[in-house]
């Protein structure tokens, strides 16, 4: 069988400015029904990020063999060479010469206030990506257009490639009788906290509860760890201590790549998520989704030195 691992989520460029004051001193209410305000941002940086991207980077990184399952605009050719240049298989990335990439505009203030806009892209068309003669030993189904979210997971399903479902920042788009139809296709749940606390609410379910009809479900606390609820069983997962906290985006998806490669080796599931633990530890302590970097050699020693647990050799 291949030891390919679909990533199926969103490819994006976000680009994040910051703006030398506060918001609060020029966003006025009492002229709140005109508003028109200009922010003068002396620096900007480009990030290459999606979902999708940044799981592929992260497994890659790993060791892992990602295939990002995306949909990009006309304006992805650097970003689709960045990938190929890292081994990333591209194949099942479709390329729209008549729309953009996604990509997220945000502006953040002094207080760390932030005020963005995405536009969706070529991503709204995700679902017509056909991945159905797809083989893999994993899959994910990361945040995307609802639709094209839906149409991998029933594809993956039928194709017998077991998956997880990481809601994310979709989780506006899913009522109960989405998130029923969804989790009646996968095989692992994983969300933050708060999502979680949202799911339980929406299904009116605890995870404990969700978990005793999927494989696993996870769910990450940032420095509080995660807990891992399997065979009947609620684990909780020690963090690993980050070397600092610069920036959490990325973070969750750093921790999806983890446990997507221990997944794709055959390792139990409190292993995997241990990985998991180590990857969001790594990501933090850099700016951005993916400027972190580390050797193979690098992350199986900080396994051990935390964990007891080291990579395999390639």
């Amino acid at each position: 069988m291949s030891n390919d691992v679909l990533v199926c989520g969103s490819v994006a460029f976000d680009t994040i400015t910051l703006f030398e004051g506060h918001f609060k001193d020029h966003i006025l209410a009492e002229h709140i029904k005109s508003l028109s305000v200009s922010f003068f941002v002396p620096t900007m940086r480009k990030e290459y990020g999606g979902c999708a991207g940044n799981i592929a980077y992260n497994l890659r990184m790993l060791g892992g063999n990602p295939v990002p399952v995306a949909t990009v605009g006309k304006d992805a050719r650097e970003y689709l060479q960045r990938m190929r240049d890292m081994g990333i298989d591209t194949r099942a990335i479709r390329v729209l010469p008549d729309a953009f990439t996604p990509q997220c505009h945000i502006t953040t203030d002094l207080d760390g206030n932030q005020i963005a806009a995405f536009h969706p892209g070529a991503m709204m068309q995700s679902a017509e990506n056909d991945i159905s003669r797809e083989k893999a030993v994993w899959a994910i189904v990361a945040p995307d257009s609802k639709d094209g979210m839906f149409t991998h997971a029933e594809n993956l399903n039928k194709a017998g490639i077991p998956f997880i479902f990481d809601l994310g920042q979709a989780m506006p788009l899913f009522d109960k009788a989405d998130l029923e139809r969804m989790l009646g296709l996968a095989n692992v749940l994983t969300v933050n906290d708060y999502e979680a606390s949202v799911i339980e609410q929406r299904l009116e379910k605890s995870m404990a509860q969700i978990a005793g009809h999927l494989e696993a479900v996870v769910v990450t606390r940032g420095a509080e760890g995660s807990d891992l609820y399997h065979d009947g069983q609620q684990i909780s997962i020690e963090a690993v201590k980050a070397e600092s906290v610069t920036d959490p985006t990325g973070c969750g998806d750093s921790h999806r790549a983890g446990l997507l490669y221990g997944l794709s080796l055959g390792w139990g599931w409190e292993d995997c998520c241990r990985l998991g633990s180590l990857m969001g530890a790594i990501k933090i302590a850099s700016q951005g989704p993916q400027n972190h970097f580390l050797s193979r050699e690098e992350i199986s020693s900080r396994l051990m030195s935390a964990f007891g647990t080291a990579l395999p050799a390639l």
